[in-house]
């Protein structure tokens, strides 16, 4: 599904296996608490107590609100000490999305699709995102998280390369080719701190 895009676009400059890279975990976080408030206050907006949420490409913290019920928060990621971490989730995988793109989620099973901060480093994004497609109920909404942090030797090319408002159309472009709907682009950066834009979709 990537041929639409130049052939370097997805090159990382280490192709080594992502599992070594990611087998030590990271107590870390990837924006500053002013972009971390944004986004939380964000998912607190648009994301319906009640909700079934994935937070994909998920660590030890999910950026959701305290205060806010889901019916049931599920975690993919690359670590499980991370995952295990993580005490918004109710359970999660651990599952490399660079070899294995396919969901281990039924049709339908979400009404909310996250990912933060992470978008820069899949090298298959639009199968991902079929198949993010195909596990949002509809009406669900897939969100997309990104700001000017990453790992330098496991973000694709594109990351390295294009201006904020590219990368956006990039992601956008995803979307599109997954069959999502409605898409948009949005800055919700603080006045003080790391930037963040947030494209999002919809199922159906």
């Amino acid at each position: 599904m990537n041929t639409d895009f130049p052939s370097h676009f997805f090159q990382r400059q280490d192709e080594s296996a992502d599992e070594n890279f990611y087998i030590q975990p990271r107590f870390v976080t990837h924006i500053d608490d002013s972009t971390i408030n944004c986004l939380t206050e964000f998912y607190r907006e648009q994301i319906a107590s009640g909700s079934r949420v994935l937070d994909l490409m998920s660590s030890w913290i999910s950026h959701l609100p305290e205060g806010v019920t889901y019916a049931d928060v599920s975690g993919l990621g690359m670590n499980a000490a991370e995952l295990d971490a993580n005490p918004r989730l109710n359970h999660y995988r651990v599952q490399d999305l660079n070899i294995n793109p396919i969901l281990p989620f039924s049709d339908n099973a979400f009404d909310a699709v996250l990912i933060a901060v992470s978008i820069q480093y899949l090298v298959q994004p639009v199968e991902v995102m079929t198949e993010i497609n195909r596990c949002l109920a509809p009406g669900g909404q897939c969100i997309v998280a990104m700001s000017h942090r990453l790992f330098p030797t496991k973000a694709i090319h594109a990351f390295h390369v294009l201006p904020p408002a590219d990368r956006c159309r990039v992601v956008a472009t995803y979307m599109e080719k997954s069959g999502l709907t409605g898409i948009e682009a949005l800055d919700h950066s603080p006045e003080a701190g790391d930037p963040l834009w947030i494209v999002r979709g919809y199922c159906g």
